[in-house]
């Protein structure tokens, strides 16, 4: 009979003794539920292990080399461990303070302060980056299990600068915290210090002004600025604004009302917009990529999966919307009106956020003219949306009313050129001002 507090290898597909590459947790550790245990590698790909409850780890039954398959007991729990929704696990969390990188502690503490964080961490991010092979080639990403990968995006280290001493060239946790360390300790050089090195903003102490109160900048928001930061200084961003007259097709919305009440699905203006920018993604292909980590190859996408920037209160979150070409109307207001609630509760998933090949951010709903969206790195091209304006507008012998919608496409210009944005903006805006054209 099976040990009640055995953590063993769960339904992990076809694969049948596959290699211990990391264990994640010691004797005596603390986890919580969905706490990575070990990383497994296959001859495909890299997978982390999750505790399905919390608890203290006991004894474990596994080292680094070992091979297990499903079933085999990972370790076992002191005590009578708790079984916890995986969702509700990294709610309740406190956030654990963070420490400076040169005193990171090899395995425990990279293994332990990631997960540790409110509403399930840095999964509420645009991802930083798309997954990439994990074999090392020219120009490619060196060899990294994902918890490495994710423990060096945290500390801002480009993977490819440090050298990995695990077997096969791997680089492990102590491989980055080494690099850090080395990095803080070099000195600074003079021409580090100008030319293109940013200068340091002064610290300045705004108390001798008057009042003023400090707060705590939430988590989610502390690493999407990381993020937007790194795009921003990484993306040359150029922004073309556009109108696109959307008349007929807010008459056409509305008269789905009745029929969106059947249904218990609230059509907006975004359902439309989405399958117009994949009929302009399908035109223009360039736009629907990413450039190779060595900037000499361009990555076409031949899937259509959007994200959709949402709106929260605690910072920006951009779940994926997979396979828009594939799903009519009805579908996308459906699948729409479930991200957007889960991402405000709090309750989306990693695999929620992954894999966009495009994104839209919307601020129709709240206001503005025109605005200048960040390029989501490694995507390409990033379109803005604002509030529809009824505008006069002439038709050839008198002006007329029309409904205008502004449109905000930041692109990066290493891969799009000023025209063929132009051109896109054109094209969706002839899209939405007559959908029939996605019949053509």
């Amino acid at each position: 009979m099976a040990d009640k507090n055995a953590i063993v290898v769960p339904d992990i597909g076809d694969f049948k003794d596959v290699e211990v590459i990391e264990v994640l947790v010691a004797p005596g550790d603390v986890i919580n539920a969905e706490d990575s245990l070990i990383t497994l590698e296959t001859d495909k790909a890299s997978m982390e292990i999750p505790s399905p409850m919390a608890g203290v780890v006991g004894s474990l039954s596994v080292k680094v080399g070992d091979r297990v398959s499903m079933g085999d007991t990972i370790l076992t729990m002191e005590g009578e461990g708790t079984v916890a929704p995986p969702q509700a696990a990294g709610s309740t969390q406190t956030e654990a303070a963070p420490e400076p990188p040169p005193e990171v502690k090899p395995e425990k503490a990279a293994a332990h302060t990631a997960p540790k964080t409110d509403k399930q961490h840095a999964a509420y991010l645009p991802p930083p980056v798309e997954p990439l092979p994990t074999d090392k080639s020219p120009g490619g990403i060196p060899h990294a299990s994902p918890s490495v990968r994710r423990f060096a995006r945290e500390l801002g280290v480009d993977l490819r600068r440090v050298t990995g001493r695990g077997a096969k060239g791997r680089i492990m946790k102590e491989d980055v915290q080494a690099f850090v360390k080395a990095e803080l300790a070099m000195p600074k050089s003079s021409a580090a210090q100008g030319g293109s090195a940013l200068p340091e903003m002064p610290v300045i102490d705004f108390s001798k002004f008057g009042t003023i109160e400090t707060i705590a900048l939430p988590r989610i928001k502390r690493l999407t600025g990381i993020n937007l930061h790194r795009a921003w200084l990484h993306v040359p961003h150029v922004t073309q604004h556009d109108e696109a007259d959307i008349t007929e097709l807010e008459t056409f919305r509305k008269s789905l009302k009745k029929e969106g009440e059947q249904r218990g699905v609230r059509v907006t203006m975004l359902s439309f917009v989405m399958k117009a920018a994949v009929a302009a993604l399908k035109e223009f292909e360039e736009f629907n990529a990413s450039l190779d980590p060595s900037g000499e190859q361009l990555i076409l996408k031949r899937y259509y999966h959007l994200g959709i920037a949402v709106d929260t209160s605690d910072g920006l979150v951009v779940p994926v919307v997979r396979d828009v070409d594939r799903k009519g109307l009805w579908d996308l207001a459906s699948e729409l009106s479930v991200l957007s609630t889960k991402a405000r509760d709090g309750k989306l998933l990693p695999t929620d956020m992954q894999g966009a090949s495009f994104t839209i951010s919307n601020l129709g709903g709240i206001g503005g003219t025109a605005f200048t969206p960040i390029v989501n790195a490694p995507e390409v091209a990033i379109l803005g949306v604002s509030r529809s304006t009824t505008k006069p507008m002439y038709d050839g012998s008198q002006f007329v009313p029309r409904l205008m919608l502004p449109l905000s496409l930041s692109y990066d210009h290493r891969v799009i050129d000023g025209a063929a944005a132009a051109r896109f903006c054109s094209f969706l805006g002839k899209v939405l001002s007559d959908m029939r054209r996605l019949l053509l």
